[in-house]
């Protein structure tokens, strides 16, 4: 086996026999600001997905008096499709909502995931990596599912926009959870020979 470990990118670890001197607890605290935003704007988009009719109607309002509307007509057309399907649709067929209460949920739902790496991230990194997996899958469900329902591209590129977003907070995360199990390793592990920070 080899003597040589190579360090994560930022690790503070100068060498073998040296004590680590990440401040760990500082790290900590720039994992949950970044998981806590990471949170509530998964909240936000389950929560904001129950009142969908009221949010589609809102849209065309503020377009309509912003003059957004008449500045991005394709946008503008496109809102008011959004209203009047969500209305005729909730409107004939309430059921259809309930599809969208369950969406709602699954927001939530997630959002609680996060729970494990807030208390404990290097334990529960799988549940960051678990994410990010998820933030790329959005990009192709937007491309192969919004031609099948008509989703104009522009909105498909705003909703892909999520995805890719979504996993800057959660790299970050990643990073700083590498380096607090780099930092649990040496502290760990006193035999390392050398350490070669990688470039």
């Amino acid at each position: 086996m080899s003597d040589i470990a190579t360090a994560p990118t930022g690790s503070t670890t100068a060498g073998p026999g040296s004590a680590a001197v990440t401040d760990t607890a500082r790290v900590r605290r720039r994992i949950r600001r970044w998981l806590w935003l990471f949170i509530v704007c998964l909240v936000l988009s389950g929560v904001t997905a129950f009142p969908l009719q009221s949010e589609t109607a809102l849209l065309v309002r503020v377009l309509d008096a912003t003059g957004l509307g008449a500045l991005l007509p394709a946008l503008g057309d496109w809102a008011v499709v959004a209203r009047d399907s969500v209305a005729d649709g909730y409107g004939s067929h309430p059921l259809l909502a309930y599809g969208t209460d369950w969406l709602a949920f699954a927001h939530l739902v997630i959002a609680a995931a996060f729970w494990g790496p807030l208390r404990d991230p290097v334990r529960n990194v799988w549940v960051i990596r678990w994410a990010m997996l998820a933030c790329g899958a959005v990009v192709p469900l937007a491309l192969i599912c919004g031609p099948l329902r008509d989703i104009p591209l522009f909105w498909r590129f705003i909703d892909m926009s999520f995805g890719v977003f979504g996993v800057i907070p959660l790299l970050v995360v990643h990073r700083l959870i590498r380096t607090l199990e780099w930092d649990q390793a040496v502290r760990t592990h006193h035999d390392f020979a050398r350490v070669i920070p990688s470039p």
